[in-house]
């Protein structure tokens, strides 16, 4: 016990340090304390290190999710085959339905009553202006020219008296053998019985007249279409009467006349002077060459639509009056216009529209038409010549939605899997 603190005092002197409570421990070395610029400098060391060692585990992965999406989008987005629009032709063809029509169009009804004596021309026949057609047989009338014409002879005799009793009764004025008041009398009844006389003379010219028309002549060149009486008709008189009858039609063919009711659209092109061709079904191969000579000047606010002459030589007669034809202008484009064909149209609630895609992205563009014919569509305003336009677009399709353009396949070309190309 009393050897103890003798060996504590020869641990000291060894150097050797001693634990808490006395007790002996392994043998630690002081370290100076660390400055704080170097600890700051270690701090920045070790979050550059931790830095570097995030960017490099977080950016493959966002490349990576960034890849995956776009892939993902890729085969989301529709496959649509895209067109450039057309320009429209410097000239276009205008075909519009046509009737043909007589250029002269007559009805021929008689001026006189009686009974149908003679007719001489029957339906197809030539005739020339002035050719006798048919003879109405009139008694009535006859008999009332006859009857002026005595009327006419006994104003003729009574005017002849007067004037010969006005003539002695002025030579014995002279004498003084008769009254003034006598010679004036006759002088007066003289003057009367002429103009009785100019009356008789009137009658008899207006009941010739009347004969006269018992003849029924041509007024034109032309053709019989139409013969409705027969010899031994009774016929009255005048187009107004109800009773009456048109007794022959008479049309001049030479020239044709083709009225064209042409669209609002093209009013301003067909003016007169453009050419036109005239087709017929019946004909086929054959054309005939004709042109614009007037037009309404109007335009017709229930059809919106000009009427339009178009006049033919028919001289050798190939076409006949009422027959329905096919009627080709070729009107000229001031401003030639955009063409698409029908099945890039979108009918949507908002109105018509088109979808145009930029960078694979559809836009929906509204359009204002012009043109049908069908099968293509004339854009008058709404697309540029360097636009794409989606052919036959899916009724889903969005404004801003992402598409994938793919090229049309050939024939025989087999489709790749996904729709690719």
């Amino acid at each position: 016990m009393s050897q103890q603190p003798n060996s504590e005092k020869q641990s000291k002197q060894a150097g050797q340090p001693t634990t808490p409570h006395g007790g002996h421990g392994p043998a630690q070395e002081e370290r100076p304390p660390i400055s704080g610029g170097k600890a700051l400098v270690l701090l920045l060391v070790v979050v550059v290190v931790a830095v570097i060692l995030a960017v490099t585990g977080i950016v493959p992965r966002l490349r990576a999710r960034t890849t995956l999406q776009q892939q993902t989008d890729a085969l989301s987005a529709p496959d649509v085959l895209v067109q450039k629009p057309t320009q429209g032709q410097p000239t276009q063809e205008l075909i519009l339905p046509g009737t043909t029509q007589a250029y002269t169009d007559s009805p021929i009804y008689a001026r006189t009553n009686g009974y149908l004596k003679k007719w001489y021309f029957d339906i197809g026949a030539h005739v020339k202006q002035g050719q006798l057609l048919a003879v109405i047989e009139s008694p009535e009338v006859d008999q009332q020219l006859a009857q002026a014409k005595q009327d006419l002879a006994t104003a003729q005799a009574n005017a002849s008296y007067a004037q010969t009793q006005a003539a002695r009764y002025q030579g014995l004025l002279k004498d003084n053998a008769v009254a003034q008041q006598d010679t004036d009398n006759f002088t007066t009844q003289a003057n009367s019985t002429t103009t009785q006389v100019k009356s008789a003379e009137a009658n008899v010219a207006r009941v010739e007249q009347l004969v006269g028309f018992e003849n029924i002549y041509a007024p034109f060149d032309g053709i019989i279409t139409a013969r409705n009486v027969d010899t031994g008709t009774l016929i009255n008189s005048g187009a107004g009467n109800a009773n009456s009858g048109e007794l022959f039609h008479l049309v001049a063919q030479n020239t044709l006349r083709i009225y064209v009711n042409v669209p609002q659209t093209y009013a301003y092109s067909t003016v007169p002077g453009v050419a036109a061709q005239l087709t017929l079904t019946e004909k086929q191969g054959s054309t005939f060459e004709g042109k614009i000579v007037r037009t309404a000047k109007a335009i017709d606010p229930t059809s919106r639509t000009l009427l339009v002459e178009v006049d033919v030589d028919n001289r050798k007669g190939e076409l006949y009056p009422g027959a329905y034809m096919q009627v080709h202008f070729k009107l000229n484009n001031a401003h030639p216009s955009t063409i698409i064909p029908v099945s890039t149209l979108m009918f949507r609630s908002e109105g018509l529209r088109v979808a145009v895609v930029n960078n694979n992205i559809a836009k929906l563009v509204p359009i204002n038409i012009g043109r049908d014919d069908g099968r293509s569509v004339e854009v008058s305003s709404g697309l540029q010549d360097s636009d794409e336009v989606i052919q036959n677009p899916p009724d889903s399709l969005i404004d801003g939605e992402q598409v994938h353009i793919v090229q049309p396949r050939k024939a025989g070309e087999a489709q790749q899997p996904g729709g690719g190309k």
